[in-house]
């Protein structure tokens, strides 16, 4: 009667342990962009709580950092990554009971694409044109001119423009005397 009896004690005991057991749920993480903001959580489950959690080995992208909020279920990785690079770090997270797991990421951060406006328009109907000027504006009110000489042609690049950002274009034609025209129709041009 003993030996069932403590054969009783024996599973209990090891159920109460194998409950406590923290381990590591999420299994990847996103790769993110340069300047682009980022956001990724790593969770955890069983165990006893609140958690603590480290970053055991490795970097995280630079411009991006580690925060535990209040639940402290939970690792909330967010920033806007500043350099193109693949890091990997090791994640560790400790239950109240003292067990703990880790996991290994890898992050890949890539380059910002580089978006060029390619405009063109219909040639003036003037003999004395001499060339063209492009102006642009964010707002379709406040207007500066992007070219540094005139142009000689009816197309233009324009490959200063910044991400997630909405641009209108106008051009105009400028005579032999250096008179310029007033402007045409604006065109709307929205970078991703």
């Amino acid at each position: 009667m003993k030996s069932w009896l403590l054969s009783l004690l024996l599973v209990v005991f090891v159920s109460r342990c194998a409950a406590s057991v923290v381990a590591i749920t999420t299994t990847s993480l996103p790769n993110g962009t340069v300047e682009t903001a980022y956001s990724a959580a790593i969770q955890a489950s069983g165990g006893c709580t609140p958690y603590k959690w480290a970053i055991a080995s490795g970097a995280l992208p630079a411009g991006v950092t580690a925060k535990v909020p209040s639940t402290r279920t939970s690792l909330t990785l967010t920033g806007k990554p500043s350099k193109a690079s693949t890091d990997s770090f090791v994640v560790k997270v400790t239950g109240c009971g003292g067990h703990l797991s880790q996991f290994s990421y890898k992050i890949v951060i890539q380059a910002t694409a580089i978006h060029v406006v390619e405009l063109s328009w219909k040639a003036s109907t003037s003999d004395d044109v001499t060339g063209y000027n492009v102006y642009r504006c964010p707002d379709g009110v406040t207007w500066k001119k992007i070219n540094v000489s005139l142009i000689g042609s009816t197309v233009y690049s324009d490959s200063t423009v910044a991400n997630e950002t909405t641009y209108y274009y106008a051009t105009t034609a400028v005579n032999i005397y250096g008179a310029e025209s007033s402007m045409s129709g604006a065109v709307k041009a929205v970078i991703p």
